[in-house]
């Protein structure tokens, strides 16, 4: 489980890093992105977002209580397991053989960015983020450009 919480703790900021991705990652990441269900991927962000939630700059501003984050570990563990040795098993056993553990690390990178991305799309979601243009100085902005 020790490796499983470090591959998936690496999946987070994965996208956030550049990596080696070969023919058998690619492989893997588009096995995952296809065969992931719309509720995986809402699974995958509450599971990113109940993480990111215990960071002390911000955990004052959730509820998320212990009992919350064992669930989300237990759903999210589920997840990746299904994902990897079920739905995508082939690809996963050929990523890994062929490009190492890495491929994990980077396709599931990309899988929270599809899933993210659909966060961000919603149309709630979209309102709040559109709300920051109220507090920034246009005249500011456009004078960089200049």
């Amino acid at each position: 489980m020790k490796v499983l919480r470090t591959i998936a703790a690496i999946a987070m900021v994965a996208g956030m890093t550049p990596a080696f991705a070969g023919v058998y990652t690619d492989d893997l990441t588009r096995c995952l992105v296809e065969k992931s269900t719309p509720a995986d991927k809402s699974s995958l962000v509450q599971w990113m977002f109940v993480a990111m939630s215990q960071h002390p700059s911000v955990v004052s501003l959730t509820k998320v209580t212990p009992q919350d984050v064992e669930k989300i570990n237990s759903l999210a563990g589920e997840l990746f397991m299904r994902l990897l040795t079920d739905v995508c098993a082939e690809h996963s056993k050929k990523a890994i053989k062929y490009e190492g553990t890495g491929a994990i690390q980077s396709s599931f990178g990309v899988l929270g960015q599809v899933a993210a991305g659909d966060l961000f799309a919603n149309p709630e979601v979209a309102k709040v983020m559109s709300g920051l243009e109220k507090y920034m100085d246009s005249t500011k902005l456009e004078a960089l450009a200049k």
